[in-house]
């Protein structure tokens, strides 16, 4: 965590130093919270590679110097048309976490058409003050010149390794200079420079260059050609949709979150709801009863957002939105009631500034379909093959319908005068990173380095996960309720990455999670 310093222009959390110092690049030469995270994000995708790309989606949860509040959403777009699965090149990998593994599905069949190059041009054109030239440059620099793999960054790679040895192209891209058969290792420098072209060229000639342009017809000739769904068609009538954030209160503290059809936003809303409901006075932090009942909570989210779709037959705004009914509400809650007394690749990029600006962005590339667009350094998303996103089976999603995500960037109002931009990746687990780091400030008040790096759990499905972290006892004691558990040795990225920043009447704070090698700093002028 960072605190204090003289003159401040404002504090950016991210998850690589590099992405953080082309935020703080941009806020020194007097751009605002937006321009920095547009610049922040055009970085990450050299400097986080396997978490977000070009060919990927996300959200912006924005709030002006003035109070107006928008979310940007310019995630994935279902195709508008379907071809049969026998046509499709849609295949499983295992992605290995080392205490646990999780299937994705890869190929050109589990691409959705990328909307986030679409949505950094947009908010430009409403929010940045600065040419969007410049807020290429440090991202051109980082892409052209290299970035030195740190080991966190390795062990992704590591994590999702059958995807990036998928194609030749991928294979000559990211594979070990000194190690055969490797993925590139620690300390060795990844240079992508048809990337620094690629986003030189956006900067000088916008956005159609993607979307209207080669890029288009080189994936629609692609996945005509290989078993995938996209066409030029898909592309050309992408559209970046501005909503009016989901808004609530938790325990009388304001919060902002990502509204439908995203259902991350909703689902942390439910399960807020119903701790306030479950104890009306916080428990101490780490207890066996905090423990169980946040599992309680957890499973039974998972659980209501898999019955709000299954009733309603998809994935539409009504249909999750439900949730926040009072009656369901009190019908899950009363069944956690009864079973106490019985007893993704994602990167999150958080900014404030002087002025009363805030910028909560969350992008992915889900771990990537293998996939590359010729001469760009760019891999395409796989959300059509990400079983989170397809809670009703694969293949069976809607035409040009906006994919439901899991990301929810948000702001906390606390006390009135009190922000929080935050935010988390992790597929399945954002929603209870979210959740746990919103406890951790508003029952426990912990600051913010406490809140995001404290030790979390993740229940859903009965299955019972822990970080090392909680005191023996207590985590053992909640464990015994959950036949199907794991308790693991360390932090790690399974848990989320909870990057986010504080501006309070105190000054600047801000605290990048250490799961997913997170930094954090104050930019003073």
């Amino acid at each position: 965590m960072v605190k204090g310093t003289s003159n401040p222009k404002g504090v950016v959390a991210a998850g690589h130093s590099e992405t953080v110092k082309a935020a703080a690049e941009i806020l020194r030469d007097g751009g605002n919270a937006f321009d920095a995270a547009v610049a922040a994000q055009l970085a990450a995708f050299a400097a986080e590679p396997v978490l977000t790309s070009p060919g990927g989606g996300g959200f912006l949860m924005a709030e002006t110097s003035y109070g107006q509040q928008t979310l940007y959403d310019f995630f994935v777009q279902t195709p508008l048309e379907k071809r049969p699965p026998e046509e499709l090149h849609f295949y499983p990998i295992s992605a290995d976490f080392g205490e646990a593994t999780q299937e994705y599905h890869i190929g050109p069949g589990s691409v959705a058409t990328p909307g986030i190059i679409r949505g950094l041009f947009a908010i430009h054109r409403d929010l940045c003050t600065l040419p969007m030239q410049r807020l290429a440059e440090p991202a051109i620099s980082l892409a052209g010149n290299g970035v030195k793999m740190n080991p966190f960054q390795c062990g992704v790679f590591d994590i999702v390794k059958p995807i990036y040895r998928a194609s030749d192209e991928a294979r000559n891209i990211y594979s070990s200079k000194n190690e055969r058969d490797e993925l590139i290792r620690e300390g060795e420098t990844l240079r992508l420079p048809y990337l620094a072209d690629l986003l030189g060229q956006l900067a000088r000639e916008g956005d159609a260059l993607f979307y209207e342009g080669e890029i288009a017809q080189s994936v629609s000739r692609m996945s005509r050609e290989s078993g995938g769904h996209l066409t030029r068609k898909d592309f050309k009538q992408y559209e970046v949709v501005r909503r009016k954030p989901l808004k609530m209160y938790f325990r009388d503290h304001a919060l902002s979150l990502n509204p439908p059809p995203g259902s991350g936003g909703v689902l942390i809303a439910f399960g807020l709801q119903m701790m306030e409901k479950l104890c009306l006075e916080p428990h101490t932090f780490g207890s066996a009863e905090y423990i169980n009942m946040l599992g309680q909570v957890q499973n039974m989210t998972g659980k209501a957002r898999i019955d709000s779709f299954s009733e309603a037959g998809n994935q539409g705004e009504d249909s999750v939105l439900k949730l926040l009914d009072p009656a369901i509400l009190k019908m899950y809650t009363r069944q956690i009631r009864e079973r106490i007394s019985a007893l993704r690749g994602t990167t999150q990029i958080s900014i404030a500034d002087s002025e009363g600006n805030l910028a909560s962005l969350t992008s992915s590339n889900g771990e990537g379909s293998g996939l590359m667009v010729p001469g760009t350094d760019v891999m395409l998303n796989n959300m059509l093959g990400e079983q989170d996103l397809n809670p009703e089976g694969f293949h069976n999603w809607k035409p040009n319908e906006r994919v439901t995500s899991m990301m929810a960037p948000g702001i906390l109002t606390m006390n009135g005068d009190t922000k929080v931009a935050f935010g988390s990746g992790g597929s399945n687990r954002i929603r209870t990173a979210i959740l746990q780091v919103l406890i951790n400030l508003v029952d426990f008040g912990m600051n913010l380095q406490d809140a995001v790096n404290a030790p979390r759990i993740h229940c859903e499905a009965g299955r019972f996960n822990a970080e090392n972290g909680f005191d023996v006892e207590e985590i053992n004691g909640a464990a015994e309720n959950y036949p199907n558990r794991k308790i693991w040795k360390e932090k790690t990225l399974f848990f989320g990455g909870a990057h986010s920043v504080c501006k309070s009447p105190g000054g600047f704070s801000g605290a990048g999670d250490i799961r997913r090698g997170g930094e954090s700093k104050i930019v003073s002028g």
